[in-house]
């Protein structure tokens, strides 16, 4: 397995400038604004340069979903930014109706005219501390799994197995988590 070309993929998924609560704008967008921003702030987390990170039917269908808010004269705030971008890293992992049940009381609060921005600004700004937390554990442990998945696998093509088994581990990792999450989602969420 080439070593190298492994350990260039973990820096690139792993070297980014996180989008700090300050550095998401405070005046209210347009939806043209909004696409370009999320875009260009968040285009490290696309597969390819192909993949779009946020389109209009995107952001409708979010609002239809009550993922959002409605806009408040076509233009989005703060607040929608802030749950657009943890929209983006939840329907990774989760449904539409997932995300929409996890996020009904935030919104239901602000549809009532409650003030939920210090709900949402700690809440971003713990996923973020998360974020650098998980990302600093996973560089650690991945070396680890590559040398202990080198010890399993056993015949005239380790190579290609080595990376089969490593893509299973990941896998069965993140699934593991998704089945959690959708548990609490569930039990704590829905009544």
């Amino acid at each position: 397995m080439d070593e190298e070309r492994i350990s260039r993929l973990l820096d690139e998924i792993c070297s980014f400038e996180q989008l700090k609560y300050s550095n998401i704008p405070d005046i209210d967008l347009y939806m043209d604004q909004v696409t370009t921003f999320i875009d260009e702030k968040l285009s490290y987390l696309k597969r390819n340069e192909k993949e779009v990170t946020l389109t209009k039917t995107m952001i409708n269908n979010y609002t239809k979903a009550g993922i959002l808010m409605p806009p408040k004269k076509k233009k989005y705030s703060r607040q929608h930014m802030v749950l657009i971008i943890l929209t983006y890293h939840l329907k990774q992992i989760l449904s539409i109706n997932d995300i929409q049940t996890l996020f009904s009381p935030l919104v239901d609060m602000a549809k009532s005219g409650e003030d939920c921005d210090g709900n949402l600004v700690s809440i971003y700004n713990e996923f973020l501390d998360i974020e650098k937390k998980e990302i600093e554990d996973f560089k650690s442990t991945f070396d680890d799994m590559l040398n202990e998945e080198e010890k399993l696998v056993d015949c005239n093509d380790k190579d290609i197995n080595r990376l089969i088994v490593t893509v299973l581990s990941l896998v069965i990792k993140s699934t593991i988590q998704k089945r959690m999450a959708e548990k609490i989602i569930d039990e704590f969420f829905k009544e």
